[in-house]
């Protein structure tokens, strides 16, 4: 059995989050005092690099449990629905959700139901579930020689930033998280489009949630696509949209941001759902990039 906890090296970005973790080799088992010192720096750091890591599925799912349960990731149930398996090749690890920009001959295209080649825009998983994951823990498979980038910004800086009176504003109000789309803004199989708001489905999830590990507030967007979609509980449309635009302007300020703009295959980024977005840049659509990615812990988010 591994035992790094004495060996580990951490090492800060130069971001307001992040950081690259030295001395772990997820294909052995990890001993508790190692998963211990990784969770203290994955509550630190909010995200976490692990290069080299050439691992199978099996232990891609037994490294997420060091951070919380693994769970099936809420867009396979769209896909079941229809009969159909999402991805390539899950079927033996329902945990395991592929990020791909293949066709279904293998040929990388700009769209799919994978995410395909094209912009991810801000957001944070599964916040269109009542219990979304607390993290996601991506590993790359085939990376694409440049472009591709994902980006990461800091919710606890993004609320602490905010004006007191702004901070009055928006407490204890709640947001509607659409499910229609994917982070790529593709319509999700077998979903129909909304026309009014009342037609966005979806849970309803406070703006400011606390963190259960940290007892830090931060802003919770969640996702927001083309209108008709997320909306303030109880609020008129245009004074809904006009605080959600200033609240998405806010939040993903460069001030508050970092980014993986080196990916390698073996890489794996975890990062924490509560308390961060994230972001993929677009890549040339000749080259295939080709993920597993992992969820984990199922948390209704708390009001904060």
């Amino acid at each position: 059995m591994a035992k790094a906890a004495d060996t580990l090296t951490i090492i800060p970005t130069s971001g307001p989050l992040g950081a690259e973790i030295r001395g772990v080799d997820f294909s052995a088992p990890v001993d508790d005092s190692t998963a211990a010192a990784l969770n203290a720096a994955w509550a630190e750091h909010l995200v976490l690099l692990f290069r080299g890591q050439d691992i199978s599925d099996a232990q891609h799912i037994a490294a997420s449990a060091l951070f919380g349960p693994p769970a099936v990731g809420a867009s396979r149930s769209y896909f079941e629905k229809q009969g159909r398996a999402p991805g390539d090749g899950v079927a033996a690890h329902p945990e395991i959700a592929v990020i791909s920009n293949l066709g279904p001959d293998g040929v990388p295209v700009m769209e799919n139901e994978g995410l395909g080649s094209g912009e991810v825009v801000w957001h944070s998983d599964n916040s269109y579930i009542e219990t979304p994951p607390a993290g996601s823990f991506l590993r790359a498979l085939e990376v694409p020689p440049n472009g591709g980038a994902t980006s990461f910004t800091n919710q606890y800086m993004a609320y602490d930033a905010l004006s007191d009176d702004m901070k009055a504003r928006i407490a204890g109000l709640y947001t509607k998280q659409d499910s229609t789309r994917n982070s790529a803004g593709v319509l999700r199989p077998g979903v129909t489009a909304p026309q009014t708001l009342a037609d966005v489905p979806g849970p309803d999830h406070p703006l400011v949630r606390l963190h259960p590990v940290t007892g830090r507030k931060a802003l919770y967007l969640g996702r927001r696509r083309v209108f008709p979609s997320q909306y303030v509980i109880g609020w008129d449309r245009a004074e809904s949209e006009d605080l959600l635009d200033f609240l998405w302007d806010h939040a993903t300020q460069a001030k508050f941001e970092w980014g993986h703009d080196d990916w390698r295959p073996g890489d794996m980024l975890l990062w924490d759902n509560r308390c961060v977005m994230h972001h993929r840049d677009a890549h040339a659509v000749a080259h295939r990039r080709i993920m597993h990615r992992t969820q984990l812990g199922r948390e209704k988010p708390i009001a904060a």
